[in-house]
């Protein structure tokens, strides 16, 4: 007698390991792009919170050597080799993600350091 549960197929695993990576870097952005704003209002507290998320994911890539771990499980899947064969982003953005973004991390950064030390 045949399992009920079967191996997903490799484009259903990949499909959903591209969802999962997406939803997870629109997660991290939207953190990156909340902590100059939140500083700004005031927020510290929330903008600090935000700014320990960034940086544990800045922990986890430098573990991983600079990949993110879902990029190491959808090579599993498929022999593509293009910049955006893990995530659903246009491939010029993910190439050039860590630069955009690791930038707008630091002037956040920077905007939030000036606000705290400024009362």
């Amino acid at each position: 007698m045949r399992c009920p549960l079967r191996r997903p197929s490799p484009s259903f695993a990949l499909r959903n390991i591209k969802l999962l990576h997406t939803l997870v870097w629109a997660f991290f952005v939207a953190c990156i792009v909340a902590i100059p704003i939140a500083a700004i209002e005031r927020r510290l507290f929330l903008s600090a919170i935000l700014s320990v998320l960034v940086w544990l994911e800045c922990a986890v890539l430098a573990v991983n050597r600079g990949r993110c771990p879902l990029t190491d499980i959808a090579r599993n899947y498929t022999s593509e080799k293009s910049d955006n064969f893990d995530i659903y982003l246009p491939e010029w953005l993910a190439r050039y993600n860590k630069a955009i973004f690791g930038s707008l991390f630091v002037c956040g950064e920077s905007i939030l350091i000036i606000v705290w030390l400024n009362p």
